[in-house]
């Protein structure tokens, strides 16, 4: 690339105000589609669905969406109310200075100059200016004189009036409550969140720093405006992108370095410490070193005198090459955009942790006791942030009409009671706190196994005790779940990637039921062949195992029946159920997954329901290829999943219900749900739902159980308050966890020509939580998401192509 200006200095120019002719990025209308407020710092995605009001197209929740059943709870949500005057408005205006001003640090300038005129409390972005209360006249003439002597005037008009509760003035309300209340808790804005770097958590035994912050979103909820702000965690690693090419390059060696380090770094995301600020890392341009030079004004200065004259650093190592980041951000109105950022290596610091690092379990486990918190220290840790907004900020915000309420919002949640868990041909109970029958479902039988005459064990010599053991405690626990093994063909390979493929290729036919393979570690080219082979070529279930899992006797016998219950699903056998009422229900679960590897493609994946039990799934697959609609394929899918269904019952479903998981926000347009709709009613069915699934929110929940704070009990619902009163959506708390606060899943029906009562949905979507066959215990989501994301991440980490049509009926990615 040609040279590009380096990241712009805290506080230097980078965009330029635009004049009344310009259409630039200050656009306001009706549509919320074109509202844009000139805050940079892609923040705007959180507004993305506010005008989306898909509740108001369903008759049956048009008067209420909460369900009724299951005991009530008394919870805590960590919002607070925005207590605003009643008659609050924002006055919007615009701005015009004749002669045109093309710098906006000038345009501001000048226009401040009015402190007596405007008040103290506006906020202005080059063209438009907010102000809390109303200037005497519809125009306002200002004059104003630039250093230089140059008269300017200034004409001030009104061309708004918003109330608290319009899109724009909410999206204002953050711009504001972001910009005030962390420039005085000198709080760094990195990426979407705000960290204290005054505070930092240091792990100096893995060269990791933890920066504590918060989340921060302001948004019209059923009853009130309030804030919604949870704690976050940065992590950054002490070792800068040189240390780290340093070392790659230790162990890669010169030849291949330059294709292993575009492969490590390209995507990654490094924070400059100089400006606090994040870059994803592009691309490296292997022509440039910091003496490189470029153009600042009408002079040319080299990297290295920019940063000696701009921030006092010393670059150290000359013959760096530059890391590339394509920044979005503004230029002068009318003119091209401004080129790449270029950074120096020496300067720029890793965040987030590598794949590596999150294998390593002491890395993990000394990461978790700092940001895991307990429901009781994320409580006081949110409280103390509102107290300290309201001792140091809150005369700020009172201009601008803000005020908050100093206690966490009380709501009243409702809790569902526990299923019943049907297996072969008995049922039990669970521990409702514990979410998991996996003590009480030993020794009984599963519904239904195929017995498991012919199938193959692969080992090498170094592994052949652990390989027996497996074999003999198979043998041991697969009798009482009724699961009738007969003796496997054991088939011993050399310890490389093509002798065992060879060995796959000789003895895999096609009366093989079923491959066991153990490995001598978890390198992932080697389970990528075996599953290549076993998914694509020669279609056949596999069950791989790294063998130090197999390794410890005490351990051996729950990792024995935890592979005994995986085969058996992936062979079409059927574990357990829970009552489903509704009779002729599909259930589909939509995932998807994106690519990196194999250019930026997205991998799409359908599962969807066969029987009544909801135990028998159909799974399919869809590449994308780039500039290729995937709404097509998820069609032809969802076609293969309905004729699969009628070979199945003799007849279709009567009613579907799709939940989609992996929406972001922005995304609830999705033509799919249109698609969905129009497609079914092509072929008779008429009850359709679909529900947007989101794992990725804020919102926490705590109870007060015996004078302490913790987390709300499995099956806790909450439909009311903090809901959004545009949408039909509800949160579950559905699993339990053992250490730290529990996550809810939101969900959002958009979609809904079903009918069913708000309850029922509620508590069918619990239900399915109780069907992912790969725990005994409850998910996080409906079990069709979380078998669909286990299919787009198997083809999308190790398959890279559509799995073969044989499998379409069995759990093979489990």
């Amino acid at each position: 690339p040609a040279p590009a200006a380096p990241p712009p200095a805290e506080g230097e120019l980078v965009g330029r105000g635009r004049q009344k002719g310009a259409p630039g990025p200050y656009s306001i209308s009706a549509g919320f589609q074109q509202v844009k407020l000139g805050e940079r710092g892609g923040r705007r995605r959180d507004f993305h669905d506010a005008g989306v009001n898909t509740r108001q197209a369903m008759e049956h929740v048009k008067e209420s969406k909460s369900g009724t059943s299951g005991s009530p709870i008394q919870l805590t949500a960590n919002f607070f109310r925005i207590l605003s005057r009643p008659q609050w408005v924002l006055y919007q205006y615009h701005v015009d200075f004749k002669p045109p001003m093309e710098s906006r640090r000038l345009r501001s300038a000048l226009l401040f100059q009015h402190e007596e005129a405007l008040g103290s409390a506006r906020s202005f972005d080059g063209a438009l200016l907010f102000l809390p209360h109303r200037l005497h006249g519809k125009e306002t003439v200002l004059h104003s004189k630039t250093r230089n002597g140059e008269k300017v005037q200034i004409t001030v008009t009104l061309t708004n009036e918003l109330p608290p509760t319009s899109p724009v003035c909410i999206q204002f309300y953050n711009i504001i409550f972001r910009r005030q209340v962390f420039q005085i808790l000198n709080m760094q804005q990195i990426g979407r969140n705000y960290y204290n770097p005054s505070d930092p958590l240091n792990i100096p035994q893995h060269r990791l720093t933890i920066w504590p912050g918060y989340t921060t979103t302001i948004l019209q909820y059923e009853s009130s405006i309030m804030l919604c702000t949870d704690v976050s965690h940065k992590v950054l690693r002490s070792e800068t992108v040189l240390d780290f090419m340093a070392n790659l390059r230790q162990r890669s060696g010169n030849q291949r370095f330059p294709e292993i380090c575009t492969k490590e770094l390209v995507g990654l995301i490094v924070l400059t410490k100089y400006n606090n600020k994040t870059y994803r890392i592009d691309d490296i341009a292997w022509d440039h070193t910091p003496n490189n030079t470029f153009k600042r004004g009408d002079a040319d200065i080299s990297f290295k005198n920019y940063y000696k004259t701009q921030y006092g650093l010393d670059i150290t190592d000359g013959n760096q090459v530059l890391l590339v980041s394509h920044v979005k951000r503004m230029g002068p109105a009318g003119a091209a955009p401004p080129g790449p950022a270029m950074l120096i290596p020496e300067l720029c610091y890793l965040t987030g942790l590598t794949d590596k690092m999150r294998a390593d379990f002491n890395i993990m486990k000394d990461l978790s006791n700092h940001t895991r918190l307990t429901p009781e220290q994320r409580e006081g840790r949110l409280n103390r942030f509102v107290t300290n907004i309201q001792k140091w900020v809150m005369i700020k915000l009172d201009k601008w009409g803000l005020n908050f309420d100093k206690q966490l919002l009380n709501l009243t949640g409702r809790v569902l009671p526990g299923e019943r868990i049907f297996q072969g041909s008995r049922s039990y109970e669970y521990n409702p706190w514990a979410a998991d029958w996996s003590k009480e479902m030993r020794g009984v039988p599963l519904i239904s196994s195929p017995p498991l005459n012919n199938w193959l064990v692969f080992y090498t010599r170094r592994n052949g005790n652990e390989a027996q053991s497996l074999l003999q405690t198979l043998s041991k626990v697969s009798g009482p779940l009724g699961i009738r093994i007969q003796r496997a063909v054991m088939i011993e390979y050399e310890d490389h990637q093509e002798s065992l493929l060879r060995a796959l290729q000789h003895n895999v036919g096609p009366q093989t039921q079923m491959v066991v393979v153990v490995l001598p570690s978890n390198r992932k080219d080697k389970y990528d062949s075996i599953k290549k082979y076993l998914c694509v070529d020669c279609p056949t279930p596999s069950q791989c195992m790294v063998s130090r899992t197999l390794s410890r006797p005490q351990t051996l016998m729950t990792v024995a029946t935890k592979i005994a219950l995986q085969m058996a699903c992936k062979m079409g056998g059927e574990l357990w159920s829970v009552e489903i009422p509704l009779k002729q229900l599909m259930i589909v679960g939509i995932d998807c997954y994106h690519d990196a590897t194999a250019g930026k493609r997205s991998i799409g994946a359908l599962v969807a329901s066969l029987n009544q039990g909801m135990s028998r799934w159909f799974s399919k697959c869809v590449l994308q290829h780039k500039g290729q609609e995937i709404m097509d394929g998820l069609k032809m899918a969802l076609s293969a999943a309905l004729k699969d269904y009628l070979k199945f019952n003799n007849c279709l479903p009567s009613r579907i219900i799709v939940y989609r998981d992996g929406v972001g926000d922005g995304q609830l347009h999705s033509p799919l749900f249109g698609l969905v709709g129009e497609f079914t009613l092509q072929k008779n069915i008429s009850k359709l739902s679909v529900v947007v699934v989101k794992k990725r929110i804020s919102s926490r929940f705590f109870a007060h159980i015996n004078g302490k704070v913790s987390n709300p009990p499995p099956g806790t619902i909450v439909d009311s308050e903090v809901t959004r009163p545009e949408w039909y959506d509800f949160y579950i708390v559905s699993q339990s966890v053992r250490s730290g606060s529990v996550s809810p899943t939101h969900y959002n029906v958009v979609y809904d020509t079903s009918g069913l009562k708000p309850d029922h949905m509620q508590r069918l979507t619990y239900k399915l939580c109780h069907m992912y066959y790969n725990w005994q215990g409850i998910i996080r989501v409906p079990a069709p998401c979380q078998y669909a994301h286990k299919l787009a991440f198997l083809v999308g980490q190790s398959i890279h192509r559509e799995p073969n049509v044989q499998l379409d009926d069995f759990l093979f990615y489990l």
